[in-house]
């Protein structure tokens, strides 16, 4: 199965050849960028686009229309599907897929991708086995001659899972998940500062039908007391035992208490658990108002976010490369692990989901979270402790670590620190704030950090603790020593960027010379330049990215009565992870990196095309995304003064320099979530090692969707040192696509 096929091999080489694509199911957000990507991609590789409208009944209707390079235009950014979705009963049935087969041979379609659940794989599965014997009833009928028969002897299928229920298993992520996760966050944040105000308990019930993912996503991020999932029926006496973890909630200082409800939650004899009943249950037990809030439908509503525009765009890429050149009628969902596609069989798939439940009823809660994967598990396991933790204050002579921050500000690193800070303190460690970095190590700024002192770190931006973007020099070392023996710290969580690296990696170096720095050390990945060490993603870099990706919308909407010239400086220093993935998800005709440079017979070749595509295509705006320091010389300023020279007057020329804004937003869900998964295994590294004399500088990170440990000399190894970035970034995979789907081949 070849669904790694490059563009540069794919261009011309389906010429002829038609596909049809579809959305189906409940909508989710990023079904528009997956289904402009199947679109953009077939017109790429010289192949007809059909857009199926109304999901599985637009193949009975025969609601089946050209979609052209430019009727894509525009709906990267909108929610919802530009081609509508519908729950086809009718599809099923044995007439519905003998009027739908017949209705695409017609049209001389026989490759199809389908966007959508679990249900819509269902179906998508059932046609293409019953192809062959569809097509033999229709030409016994005399519905289609021999020779249509002859010239479509199969259905060549790919599915791509979008739903925001994140519930097939096989995939780390659907299409919809992460944006539903955003309006999820925004509510809870709103109900928390309301809640605290009146010292009042919420519950806030959220979508997600059999499976738990948004509701324990969501309780993690939003800083929750409790959550009932589906895949965790509670136990008898449930209801006391959480009014008795809302009761010692507040005793430790909280002024309001959240719980959240996953939609298909139960008991254990299988009884539905109402949002109302949690409502009584808590008044009558707590003697204090409680309030409900069903989210509903808004969570599949509104803009998808950064991820849900780049992550789609990229599965539709694959799923149309398969489907244009193979010929071996298999039927793959597309979807992730990690930072990486992964393709698996749409019936094992299917099959794998729907064995869930069955889990559930069996009692088989570790063998359900496994089939989840790696963060549902991570997220479970971490809620449990932080919802009712062993201990909220270390005991006596507990063993005492240090929290940290080194680099620049990096969104998440509050969410980072106060969750190394709760399970440093559950696991029975007494955890102490250094303030203002290695400044405040070297000074002895070091105070005690209790449960409470945390609290409500989730929702803000910053770092509460201060960073600088500061190394300490070799003579700083001594001071620093001095203070960890003084403070009897034996280990260190350093979260931060690349002076964090080269700090921990410092301490590691001259512990021989220093007795308070033979300590263990782990980094924690925090930056948006998303550059560092050991790991594909940093916190802070979506969050960074949602900047981005938001000020070219805005952008957009202001050049929509004009015809213009955009280009669009990022941040990322020698890294240029937010100028494409920005560029990729907010539908930019280029991106200037520091990984590849800027040359002059780019920008003539740039400025040939920019010129023919407003001449012949009626362009209104063209959209340039530079990394900060992609040139010395070919600055933002003098990229956009040769457009605007070489225009002559077919546009106006315009920069925005995006700046510190991206340092500055509340965190998004993921790096709430990654923050958490990653202080975890800080702190659990830590526990494993104090007292044991290993004295290994490490840093943790997520890769392949799992977190992993390495040493920081081992990670160095796969490092560029003098551009501060790894040799092998996963993401500029994505650069020829970008290409292939956002900048059209002009004739």
């Amino acid at each position: 199965m070849d669904f790694g096929i490059a563009p540069g091999e794919l261009r011309g080489l389906a010429s002829g050849r038609r596909v049809g694509v579809l959305t189906s199911g409940g909508d989710a957000p990023g079904m528009n960028a997956a289904l402009r990507a199947v679109v953009r991609t077939a017109r790429f590789a010289g192949a007809e686009a059909y857009a199926i409208a109304e999901g599985f009944q637009g193949l009975i209707e025969d609601s089946i229309t050209p979609f052209s390079w430019h009727a894509a235009s525009g709906i990267l950014g909108r929610g919802g599907t530009a081609i509508g979705t519908v729950r086809s009963a009718e599809f099923m049935t044995r007439a519905g897929m003998l009027t739908a087969a017949e209705h695409l041979v017609n049209r001389g379609i026989d490759r199809l991708v389908v966007i959508g659940g679990d249900g819509s794989l269902s179906g998508l599965a059932a046609f293409s086995d019953a192809w062959v014997s569809l097509l033999d009833d229709l030409v016994a009928q005399g519905r289609l001659s021999t020779a249509q028969r002859a010239a479509h002897p199969r259905l060549i299928s790919a599915g791509i899972a979008g739903s925001i229920d994140n519930d097939l298993v096989g995939t780390d992520m659907t299409v919809g998940t992460d944006s539903a996760l955003h309006r999820i966050q925004d509510a809870i944040d709103a109900i928390t500062s309301t809640a605290a105000s009146h010292q009042r308990c919420f519950v806030v019930e959220v979508m997600g039908r059999r499976c738990g993912y948004l509701a324990v996503a969501a309780a993690i991020s939003g800083g929750c007391d409790y959550v009932l999932l589906p895949e965790y029926p509670p136990a008898d006496g449930w209801e006391q035992a959480m009014c008795e973890q809302l009761r010692g909630a507040r005793a430790a200082g909280r002024k309001e208490s959240v719980v959240i409800l996953a939609e298909g939650a139960v008991t254990r004899d299988g009884t539905p658990i109402s949002a109302e009943s949690l409502r009584r249950v808590i008044e009558t037990s707590l003697g204090e108002e409680a309030r409900v809030t069903i989210l509903g439908h808004v969570q599949r509503g509104g803009t998808p976010s950064a991820y849900d525009r780049w992550a789609p765009t990229w599965l539709g890429y694959a799923a149309t490369a398969y489907v244009l050149t193979s010929e071996d009628g298999g039927r793959p969902v597309f979807g992730f692990r990690g930072e990486a596609i992964t393709a698996f069989d749409l019936g094992e798939a299917v099959a794998a989901t729907r064995a869930v439940p069955e889990l559930v009823a069996a009692g088989r809660y570790d063998e359900v979270a496994a089939a989840r994967g790696p963060e549902f598990a991570d997220l479970i396991r971490v809620f449990k402790e932080m919802s009712a933790p062993a201990r909220t204050r270390a005991g006596a002579g507990a063993d005492r670590i240090a929290v940290l921050h080194a680099g620049a500000l990096a969104p998440g690193m509050n969410i980072a620190a106060k969750m190394a800070v709760r399970l440093g303190i559950s696991r029975g460690l007494d955890v102490m704030g250094v303030h203002e970095g290695f400044t405040g190590l070297a000074n002895g700024e070091i105070s005690r950090l209790t449960w409470k002192d945390v609290d409500g770190w989730n929702q803000a931006g910053g770092a509460q603790l201060g960073t600088r973007r500061y190394v300490p020099p070799v003579e700083e070392l001594y001071d620093i020593s001095r203070h960890l023996e003084a403070e009897r710290i034996r280990g260190l969580v350093i979260i931060g960027g690349w002076s964090a690296y080269d700090g921990a990696g410092l301490i590691n170096q001259e512990a021989s010379r220093y007795p308070g720095l033979r300590i263990p050390v782990v980094c924690v990945p925090a930056s948006i330049d998303n550059n560092l060490p050991g790991t594909a993603m940093s916190i802070g870099a979506d969050t960074a990215l949602g900047v981005v990706v938001d000020a070219i919308d805005r952008v957009k909407m202001s050049a929509s009565a004009s015809r213009r010239c955009f280009v669009i400086e990022t941040m990322g220093r020698d890294c240029g992870y937010l100028a494409l993935m920005g560029g990729f998800a907010g539908g930019a005709e280029q991106a200037y990196l520091p990984e590849t440079g800027i040359t002059l017979d780019g920008l003539r070749s740039d400025i040939e095309w920019l010129l023919r595509s407003f001449d012949t295509r009626d362009r209104t705006l063209f959209l340039g995304v530079r990394g900060e320091n992609a040139s010395p010389n070919y600055t933002t300023a003098v990229i956009a003064n040769l457009f605007d020279a070489e225009g002559a007057g077919r546009y106006d020329t315009r920069t925005l320099t995006i700046g510190h804004v991206q340092q500055g937003a509340t965190p998004t869900p993921a790096d709430r979530l990654l923050a958490t998964r990653l202080a975890d295994a800080a702190v659990s590294d830590l526990v494993g090692r104090i007292g044991t004399g290993d004295q290994a500088a490490v840093c943790v990170g997520l890769r392949g969707g799992a977190v992993e440990r390495t040493e920081i000399g081992e990670a160095w190894k796969a490092m560029e040192p003098s551009a501060h970035r790894p040799r092998e970034q996963w993401w500029m995979t994505l650069k020829p696509i970008f290409d292939c789907v956002n900048r059209e081949v002009l004739a």
